[in-house]
C-alpha cells in the first residue's frame, strides 16, 4: 500500500488478496476486451471536459471567510461534487485512491451508513446515468460498480470472510402479475458481471417464489413491480419469503417507478432497501449482504 494510504489507517489488503477482491467483485470476462486504449481517451475526456472545470468552479466560489456554524455542519454530509469526484475515481484503477477519498468522509465523522446513503450509493446511481448518456459503456460502470462494492466490504470488514464466494447470491424475481421484464434483467446483467451469482425467476405465484427461497440458500432477494397494481402482491411475497426463507436474515430489496418516485415505499411493502437503477441496486446488494452477516454474527 502507499505511503498516503498507511498514513490513513486504510485497511489493508496485500496484492494477494487484491487480485481475490478482483475474482469475487469482477468477472474476469469483464478484462477481456482488446478497446482499452480507446476507453481510458474517452476517460481522460471526462475528466477534462467534465471534472477539471466543475473543480476550477467551485475553486473560484471559495469564500475566504469563516463559514456560519450552520454551514459548517452542513457541510458534514457529502456534496454533489463529493459524488462525481468518487463516481470518476472509481472508473479508474486505483482502489486505493478510492478508499483514502471514502475514509477522508469519514474522518468527518460520518458514519458508514451515511457514507453509503450520501455518497456511495449516489456514486452508483450516477455512474448509472453516465452509462445512460452514453458517457461511459456497460464495462466501465461495471468496472466503477464493482470498487464500490469492494469499498463496502472493506470497509464493513465482510471482504475476509470464508466461502464468500458461494455466499454472494442473489434471487430475482418478477412479483406476481408483473410483466415488465427488461428492469429485472438488466439488474441481473450487472450483479452477474460484479461477480454475483444469481438466480432468475420471472414467473410463478408468490407461494413459487417463496419456496425458491426455502429450498435454496440466498444473501438478497430482488423483488420488481412495473406499477401500484402489484403492491400488494409484492407485500404478500415479501411477508413469505421472511417467513419461509432458508437464510432467515435474507436482505430485500425492490425495485420500479413507483420506487423511485417514492423510496419510502420500499419499508411499506416490507423491503429493506430499494435502488433507482441497476448499477445502484448492486451496490445495494453488498450493502443487504454485509448487514445480514453481522445480523446473523
Amino acid at each position: 500500500m502507499g505511503q498516503t494510504a498507511r498514513a490513513l489507517a486504510i485497511p489493508t489488503i496485500d496484492r494477494q488478496g487484491l487480485h481475490r477482491l478482483e475474482t469475487l467483485f469482477i468477472v474476469p470476462d469483464i478484462y477481456r476486451r482488446d478497446d482499452v486504449a480507446e476507453r481510458q481517451a474517452k476517460l481522460a475526456r471526462i475528466v477534462s471536459n467534465e471534472i477539471v472545470p466543475r473543480l476550477l468552479k467551485l475553486h473560484a466560489e471559495v469564500v475566504p471567510a469563516a463559514p456560519p456554524i450552520k454551514v459548517v455542519i452542513e457541510a458534514l454530509v457529502p456534496t454533489s461534487a463529493d459524488i462525481t469526484g468518487l463516481a470518476h475515481i472509481v472508473l479508474g484503477s486505483d482502489l486505493e485512491a478510492a478508499a483514502a477519498y471514502v475514509l477522508m468522509m469519514r474522518e468527518r465523522g460520518l458514519s458508514m451508513e451515511t457514507l453509503f446513503v450520501e455518497l456511495l450509493e449516489p456514486a452508483a446511481r450516477l455512474l448509472g446515468e453516465m452509462w445512460d448518456r452514453d458517457d461511459c459503456d456497460f464495462i466501465d460502470v461495471t468496472l466503477g460498480v464493482a470498487r464500490l462494492q469492494k469499498l463496502l466490504a472493506i470497509f464493513n470488514e465482510t471482504h475476509v470472510l470464508p466461502g464468500l464466494d458461494t455466499h454472494r447470491t442473489v434471487l430475482m424475481a418478477m412479483t406476481p402479475g408483473d410483466q415488465h421484464f427488461f428492469g429485472i434483467t438488466m439488474v441481473e446483467r450487472f450483479l452477474t458481471a460484479a461477480g454475483w451469482q444469481v438466480r432468475t425467476e420471472l414467473e410463478g405465484t408468490y407461494e413459487d417464489i417463496a419456496n425458491v427461497a426455502k429450498q435454496n440458500w440466498f444473501a438478497v432477494v430482488g423483488l420488481t413491480a412495473g406499477s401500484e397494481r402489484q403492491l400488494e402482491s409484492m407485500r404478500t411475497t415479501i411477508a413469505q419469503i421472511r417467513r419461509e426463507s432458508r437464510n432467515q436474515a435474507i436482505g430485500v430489496m425492490v425495485g420500479g417507478p413507483m420506487f423511485t418516485a417514492n423510496p419510502e415505499l420500499a419499508r411499506d411493502v416490507g423491503a429493506d432497501d430499494t435502488a433507482p437503477n441497476a448499477p445502484a441496486a448492486v451496490l445495494v446488494a453488498q450493502k443487504l449482504f454485509d448487514l445480514g452477516h453481522r445480523q446473523r454474527a
